[in-house]
């Protein structure tokens, strides 16, 4: 990643991190595949947990599980190969059972916006059921007390 920081505004943390688009995320005309934004936002959210000091690995060594139960994106302008994008990831809503990441897609070099998201993720056990989110995980996603 060519750009990754840490950045907290008004008591929410953000973690921006960038990347070239490659060509195999174009479709035939030329912009980017719509559900390569999807894949935008996974990494996204995976750069902002390993910014946080927790590699999503190791949470599942743990035995959590973060599966999407909900993911919506917002396309408002194309990208385009080799354009430089810069993905802006946040905590929206946490709760022990729960987390929601919202997404800013922009170009990196101008800000123009290209898309906004949000992803909607249960904890699960590894028997895929249900499970609280242990206590030593709670930084991360904001939580301070009980829910």
């Amino acid at each position: 990643m060519s750009d990754e920081r840490v950045v907290s505004h008004e008591a929410r943390v953000s973690h921006e991190t960038s990347f070239r688009v490659r060509y195999a995320e174009t479709d035939q005309m030329g912009v980017v595949y719509y559900a390569n934004y999807l894949v935008w936002m996974e990494l996204g959210r995976a750069e902002y947990c390993r910014a946080a000091g927790i590699r999503y690995r190791d949470m599942e060594a743990d035995g959590i599980l973060l599966a999407v139960i909900e993911a919506h994106c917002r396309y408002l302008y194309p990208a385009r190969y080799d354009q430089e994008i810069a993905v802006k990831t946040w905590v929206a809503n946490a709760g022990r059972r729960a987390v929601e990441f919202e997404y800013e897609i922009r170009d990196a070099q101008s800000g123009r916006q290209l898309a906004t998201g949000a992803t909607k993720h249960m904890f699960l056990g590894t028997g895929m059921k249900t499970v609280k989110l242990p206590e030593k995980y709670w930084p991360l996603f904001g939580i301070t007390a009980p829910i």
